[in-house]
């Protein structure tokens, strides 16, 4: 319930509580009845004797006395009230006694209510304090509103003073960009070693690569290794809605930076402030490229060492201004890319440093099966096995969850509730089993590292396939042995079912595309070493809107050809080499139908055998996933129980199944 709704609703009980008090008060008043009385007849009332009881109450502050009083004659509730002059004589004449020394009715006197100093205070300096108070409140509320108003041109910048305490040693697999940066620490340590030697340090370093990199990381460790004050933004904090407030906190920005220097500033996106300026379909956009013109202006009157250092990140260097990107303002580029097989490896054992993994896991192999990972990537994918490790109950982390955890972070989470027929899951085992087939028998073609069944995300089923060395390069046999890899599952459905599914579309996605590199980028076709396109990018700012063509309808004609050629080629080989090991492919596809899932391992064993591994295999667990396994299992009194005792129960349990 909002505020609103509550007021609506306390509105009748508060009427009903005034409604009471009126009321109340109304007949109190109607049964309390109070008879003015003038002096005269008081005197003769009081010289009669007919007045029993007299209240006195004084006004130091008035020149009367309040008198209250009952009569004889009067009733319960009746009573009589009257003013009187201050004077000795007229209460002498009030209080004066009979012979007897007797006043003849009670009397009782009252102190002056007004000659209370808390009541002094509360009638007199009150409502001054209040009225001055209030003023005080509405002052200040304008001075905080005009202030606000004044701050709106203040940078948004927050500074650190390395409270994270991130280091480089928080940085793994990054040694190079670590190299490249660690000059601008030396730097703002010790200037003067630059200085005698007339080298002038860059005055901003453009850190460019995929997202979760490390790059934001990188700088947060630049600054907790100099221990210098680090000035954070992000470039979108710059652009707003009127024109010249983006430039005026780029302006108080590296105002405050000047005043503590030798300091850091990092821009996180500057992508979003420092676009090319007077581009895009509707022209530019004044507010951005006012901004632009001032960090250009600030960064470029800067002096030759004044121990202000900019450090920038983007993916998206390709659209950012060429006056940015030239030598005295953003002087060096360290491209920060995905990490290979050993950084892999580096960055897995920072992040695992507070995991318990189980025996006979290890990072290394981890990395291996982890190509095209950055680092937030791996961070994620030890995070997602520790919380299943935690659902399961287990006590550390085994390969079981590392492996459901990369299927959730490529594919997403198992649809189990999803169900297909027995006919689908028939196609999608023999669709897997094709690819898998083809990744044994193609030596250059990716190795097949895991293949599911189980549907994830809008996938029936899937095969993991990495490359069996990473490499910078690649030949052209190798793309060619990667496209018919793809097509192995559609040729699988044609040879084994007469029939074709939409299965294949991703993998005709990803062949199409490696072919009509090759043709068009990579020279590798009949068309010859040309480059016909280049790496296409999203619609931005409009430059790629209307793309030039670089090749006539007679050569568009050819690339369609060229391209076809080399699908129809693969398509053929695929087909050759299926129908030649037809019965693998069987024996692949049976198992998935029964097991769901097979790992390189078990696919190896399967192919040497011509079977799954036997039970015996269970010694080769820990004690952890034995524990496990028998909690699924039922096993009564699992958690007190040895490795072999494990081994034992679960033995079994089998030979009961198989009885």
């Amino acid at each position: 319930m909002n505020k609103k709704d509550m007021k609506r609703g306390l509105m009748p009980y508060l009427f009903l509580i005034v409604f009471i008090f009126v009321v109340y008060f109304m007949f109190s008043s109607m049964n309390n009845r109070v008879n003015k009385m003038t002096y005269d007849k008081f005197i003769t009332e009081l010289n009669a004797g007919n007045v029993t009881k007299l209240e006195i109450t004084p006004k130091e502050r008035s020149v009367v006395y309040t008198l209250k009083g009952k009569l004889k004659n009067y009733k319960e509730n009746e009573t009589f009230t009257l003013n009187v002059p201050f004077s000795d004589e007229v209460i002498a004449k009030i209080i004066a006694t009979d012979e007897n020394g007797k006043l003849g009715f009670e009397l009782v006197t009252h102190s002056d209510p007004e000659s209370s100093t808390l009541l002094l205070i509360l009638v007199d300096v009150l409502p001054f304090v209040l009225l001055i108070g209030v003023a005080l409140w509405f002052f200040s509320k304008q001075v905080s509103t005009n202030a606000k108003s004044m701050d709106f041109g203040r940078s948004k910048a927050r500074l650190s003073n390395g409270e994270s305490g991130i280091t480089f040693k928080d940085v793994a697999g990054l040694d190079e960009e670590k190299e490249e940066v660690s000059e601008l620490i030396d730097f703002l340590k010790n200037p003067k070693k630059f200085q005698q030697l007339g080298a002038r340090i860059p005055k901003g370093v453009l850190l460019v690569g995929p997202p979760g990199t490390g790059k934001t990381l990188l700088a947060k460790a630049v600054a907790g290794e100099a221990n210098v004050p680090f000035y954070y933004i992000s470039g979108s904090d710059f652009v707003e809605l009127f024109v010249g407030i983006g430039a005026s906190r780029v302006r108080d920005m590296f105002k405050q930076a000047k005043q503590n220097a030798p300091c850091l500033i990092f821009i996180d996106e500057i992508d979003a402030v420092g676009r090319q300026r007077g581009t895009g379909l509707g022209g530019g956009h004044d507010e951005r490229e006012q901004t632009l013109n001032q960090l250009l202006t600030e960064m470029d009157g800067f002096g030759a060492n004044e121990g202000i250092i900019i450090i920038a990140a983007t993916n998206r260097a390709d659209v950012l201004d060429p006056a940015l990107l030239r030598p005295g303002r953003f002087d060096r580029q360290v491209t920060v890319n995905l990490p290979d097989i050993k950084a892999r490896e580096e960055i897995l054992r920072v992040h695992a440093r507070n995991k318990v993994l189980a025996d006979g896991i290890t990072l290394k192999n981890l990395a291996k099966r982890t190509p095209g990972f950055s680092g937030a990537d791996l961070e994620n994918l030890l995070n997602e096995a520790a919380l299943l490790a935690v659902r399961r109950n287990k006590e550390s982390i085994t390969m079981a969850e590392i492996d459901e955890a990369t299927d959730r972070v490529l594919m997403g989470p198992a649809k189990k509730s999803k169900k297909y027929t027995e006919s689908e899951r028939k196609v999608v085992a023999y669709h897997e089993a094709g690819h898998v087939v083809l990744g044994l028998k193609l030596s250059d073609a990716n190795d097949v590292q895991k293949v599911t069944i189980i549907p994830r995300s809008y996938a029936g089923g899937y095969a993991m396939m990495v490359p069996k060395e990473e490499r910078y390069t690649s030949t052209k046999r190798e793309l060619l042995e990667q496209i018919t890899g793809l097509l192995g599952g559609r040729v699988s459905e044609e040879l084994n079912f007469g029939e074709i599914t939409t299965g294949a579309h991703n993998d005709f996605e990803k062949a199409t595309k490696i072919a009509r590199a090759m043709v068009t980028e990579y020279g590798m076709s009949d068309l010859g070493p040309v480059q016909l396109e280049q790496q296409e990018g999203g619609v931005f700012l409009g430059r790629d809107y209307n793309k030039s063509r670089n090749f006539s309808n007679e050569i568009a004609h050819e690339i369609d050809l060229e391209m076809r050629k080399i699908m129809d080629e693969c398509y053929q080989k695929a087909k050759q080499i299926l129908k030649k090991e037809k019965d693998l492919v069987k024996l692949i596809a049976e198992a998935l139908l029964e097991y769901e899932t097979l790992t390189k391992e078990q696919i190896e064993y399967l192919v040497e055998h011509g079977q799954m591994p036997k039970i015996e295999s269970l010694s080769d667990f820990n004690v952890a996933e034995l524990r496990s396994r028998a909690k699924v299992a039922g096993v009564k009194g699992y958690a007190k129980m040895t490795k072999d005792e494990l081994v034992d129960a679960l033995d079994n349990l089998d030979k009961k199944d198989d009885e």
